[in-house]
């Protein structure tokens, strides 16, 4: 089976789309390869670009305290994008862009195999139903919802949110993606809970 690791060392030597000419640092993802939890953004911006880490930005720190809310760290869990450079000036990832570099995620989250995928924003969460066989309608009428999929053997749970820096953006957002954080933390205690009924 492949490790982040070997991933990661095939990240750093990427050129498989233009973006690898424009940007810093390749930002391959953090935290635990053991993850129960996965989060996944759509692209590295300005912070994460200088750094090579993701979510290190205020968005960022919003993930960070959101997780703190639950009782997790970013330890616990593995936090990535479906893009592993930042697109200039921060625009939209671009379709053949997603389609170069989406394998490395994919890869990715089967070497961790994670009971929840959790998508931050539209791109992300296209990227994810489109792979587990989910349709994907729009991330207003989604967000907030748990889904199931079949993947490793198992059955996971995929919930689409909105990206931490649409919270930031319209701060009217903030109760119900705190609501929506706490539901992540239940379906954690309720994992949890069945595994030590064994």
């Amino acid at each position: 089976m492949e490790s982040l690791e070997s991933i990661a060392k095939e990240i750093l030597q990427c050129k498989k789309c233009s973006l690898h000419r424009t940007k810093t640092k390749y930002v391959v993802g953090s935290g635990n390869e053991r993850a129960e939890v996965v989060f996944i953004g759509e692209a590295p911006g300005r912070e994460e670009d200088e750094r090579g880490e993701p979510f290190v930005g205020s968005a960022g720190k919003l993930l960070t305290d959101m997780l703190s809310m639950i009782g997790l760290s970013r330890d616990d869990v593995f936090i990535a994008n479906v893009l592993k450079c930042r697109p200039p000036n921060n625009r939209d990832p671009l379709p053949e862009e997603i389609e170069a570099c989406g394998g490395y995620l994919l890869r990715q989250l089967e070497a961790i195999k994670p009971n929840i995928i959790v998508c931050l924003g539209r791109f992300s969460a296209e990227f994810i139903f489109r792979n587990f066989g989910l349709e994907f309608s729009s991330i207003t009428k989604l967000q907030g919802k748990i889904f199931e999929a079949e993947a490793w053997g198992k059955r996971l749970k995929i919930i689409p949110l909105y990206h931490p820096a649409a919270v930031l953006y319209r701060p009217q957002l903030r109760a119900e993606y705190e609501e929506n954080f706490r539901k992540i933390g239940n379906v954690i205690k309720k994992k949890q809970k069945t595994l030590s009924d064994y």
